[in-house]
């Protein structure tokens, strides 16, 4: 063979090789950047999706829409009021828990709607929140589940002691985020 056929063969196999390793690379790149933004919702969308692929796609869309939405920071002013809000609610546990988780929900889901996360359902609330809180997105699953229970007289008082801590994780993180947009990304 000339050297002419050998490098006709070899060149484009090298090529191949190195497109195939970029691509390798690129596609590791990208899942070590979506698990350190997602953190644990990363394996969580894994899992309900069945596919590492499926679920990349899946965290990508949900960047793309969260890129469109008009998070806001919070004035001094609200971040004031909201803690001063939290601190009535966790004051009212004491003698109403039930009604102290409820208006922690609510709170929460205030502070998310006046940041400017759309509020129009929990499924869609945790898909948003998961950009930039899914470290905290854990606590606020667990909280809404404790406040289901709550709803139909089903939670004890231990489990509405910790769907509060529940909910203050994800209040906090919202609080404190307020300031300047895409502060404390995950």
């Amino acid at each position: 063979m000339s050297t002419g056929t050998i490098l006709a063969i070899v060149i484009p196999v090298v090529v191949v090789i190195a497109l195939i390793v970029l691509a390798v690379a690129l596609d590791r790149r990208r899942r070590r950047r979506l698990r350190e933004r997602f953190g644990p919702e990363y394996d969580r969308a894994v899992e309900d999706a069945g596919s590492r692929r499926a679920a990349e796609h899946d965290l990508g869309e949900r960047e793309k829409r969260h890129e469109d939405l008009d998070i806001k920071p919070l004035s001094s002013g609200a971040r004031e009021r909201y803690a001063q809000q939290w601190s009535s609610v966790q004051e009212q546990f004491v003698d109403r828990p039930d009604g102290a988780v409820h208006d922690a929900d609510t709170l929460v889901t205030s502070l998310m709607r006046e940041r400017g996360y759309p509020t129009e359902g929990f499924e869609q609330q945790m898909r948003d929140l998961s950009v930039e809180h899914g470290r905290t997105l854990e606590h606020y699953q667990a909280a809404h589940e404790i406040n289901a229970l709550s709803s139909s007289r089903q939670a004890t008082t231990e489990q509405l002691r910790g769907a509060m801590v529940h909910y203050r994780a994800l209040f906090d993180e919202l609080l404190s985020n307020g300031d300047t947009p895409g502060q404390g990304r995950n």
